[in-house]
């Protein structure tokens, strides 16, 4: 795929894309994540593909989305051609294919579930159609014991002899021990990754199962791009995603990226069953996924058991697909969230919406003091900033940076600063140094 890039694909790299070759630095003036969405709908609006950023009608097009991001900022990034060319000549030579939202090849279990927040871009390499054909994603601890690495072993080459695929996140520990345990057994395995997916295809261990057809690596990420803690994060979602049930083998409590996308999946997405290891030393972690509605995994005796439990979960399907390339939202509701929370249904479906959105008269921010945000009595910013602030909580399942939060909501980083500090003043969390991390106080941990 990567040979013959479609006209939208290339509009859409030289928007949001690095474009890493070699040891040259990224651009650092990319369209985030909120800010493409927001592009691409209003595309949508007027009836206009990416594609046509690129063509005669570009200076019209611009104008008309002037309001997302500046004409002279687009023009520059979109005349990267050469950079990109130099991208492509790279990826070809390492197999690695890309594709855009606005293609046929893209996944269509991340579209119909994620919809305008399913990644712009895929990186990949093996066979693309790997990651339409559903399974267990098996997730869990980087640090594990021997007895913990074998149980997990055993779960994949059980996938693997039911015929269906173990997707995964290719990181250390049980995301390793269960695509290794289903491809040993001569099954398939999917690895999301949050990083590296350059060193990873070019892996001798790697290269005959990406060429059999029964491994597929891939990432939302520049394949040079390097281990981000926000990037971990937000890549837990097409995890689940990709698959037709879930199993987490190990987890902490309040903490990790486990946590973190198991909790996203039971209170947010629910896109598949949260099923948790039932058997040996149950961690915390797992008992308290429990009292949130995950599932206890049950005890299979055959193929045709775990088949049964895989068909089953797809009852849970996807919502129905929207324009392939376009910001529009779901038509039919989401998923109502737990008592308490603030309805998804007043609120953008995103984060990153939230971090240059116009909110209205009463809501200003001052640039040059951070934790300056001034609500007028009566306008939605409190509730607007009471989900922000329920938002970075979720994402603070670890302690991280302030770059590293920024990214996982995909808003920029003076935003993030501004919420962060208005969060401090509050005591909401609390600011470390020596690093300097951004946490949870310890009296606010359940």
């Amino acid at each position: 795929m990567t040979t013959n890039l479609s006209p939208n694909t290339q509009a859409i790299l030289l928007l949001t894309a690095p474009l890493i070759s070699g040891r040259g630095s990224a651009t650092t003036d990319l369209l985030s994540s909120g800010e493409y969405k927001r592009l691409a709908r209003c595309l949508h609006d007027i009836k206009r593909e990416p594609a046509e950023l690129l063509i005669s009608l570009s200076a019209e097009v611009l104008e008309a989305c002037r309001s997302v991001a500046g004409a002279d900022r687009l023009r520059g990034l979109l005349a990267r051609g050469f950079q990109l060319s130099q991208a492509l000549e790279r990826w070809q030579t390492r197999a690695i294919w890309v594709v855009s939202r606005a293609d046929d090849a893209y996944p269509h279990r991340l579209r119909d579930r994620l919809r305008s927040d399913a990644p712009p871009i895929l990186y990949g390499c093996g066979d693309p159609g790997l990651l339409d054909s559903g399974g267990l994603a098996i997730v869990g601890s980087r640090n594990i014991d021997e007895a913990l690495a074998e149980y997990t072993m055993e779960i994949g080459g059980s996938v693997a002899n039911a015929g269906r695929t173990v997707i995964s996140g290719g990181a250390k520990g049980i995301d390793q021990s269960a695509m290794r345990g289903a491809l040993e057994a001569g099954g398939r395995a999917c690895g999301v990754l949050a990083d590296s997916l350059e060193r990873q295809a070019m892996s001798r261990d790697h290269r005959n199962l990406l060429m059999e057809g029964r491994l597929t690596l891939v990432s939302p990420y520049d394949p040079s791009a390097g281990f981000n803690v926000g990037n971990a994060m937000q890549r837990n979602k097409l995890i689940y995603a990709l698959a037709d049930a879930s199993l987490v083998v190990s987890s902490d409590v309040n903490k990790g990226g486990t946590w973190a996308g198991a909790i996203e999946q039971l209170n947010k997405f629910r896109f598949v069953p949260v099923y948790v290891r039932s058997v040996g030393t149950r961690s915390p972690g797992l008992t308290e996924l429990l009292k949130k509605g995950a599932l206890p995994w049950p005890e299979l005796e055959s193929s045709s058991s775990l088949i049964d439990v895989l068909d089953g979960a797809k009852r849970h399907g996807g919502r129905d697909s929207p324009s392939l390339f376009d910001g529009s939202e779901p038509d039919t509701p989401l998923p109502s969230l737990d008592e308490g929370e603030i309805s998804e249904k007043a609120i953008p479906q995103s984060v990153s919406e939230l971090g240059t959105a116009s909110f209205g008269p009463g809501f200003s921010e001052n640039p040059a003091s951070p934790s300056a945000i001034v609500c007028a009595p009566g306008d939605p910013a409190e509730a607007l900033f009471a989900t922000v602030k329920q938002l970075i909580q979720q994402v603070l399942a670890m302690p991280m940076k302030e770059i590293d939060i920024a990214s996982a909501l995909g808003v920029s980083p003076n935003q993030a600063k501004a919420w962060l500090a208005r969060l401090s003043d509050e005591g909401v969390i609390v600011r470390t140094t020596k690093p300097v991390r951004y946490k949870i106080p310890e009296s606010r941990l359940i």
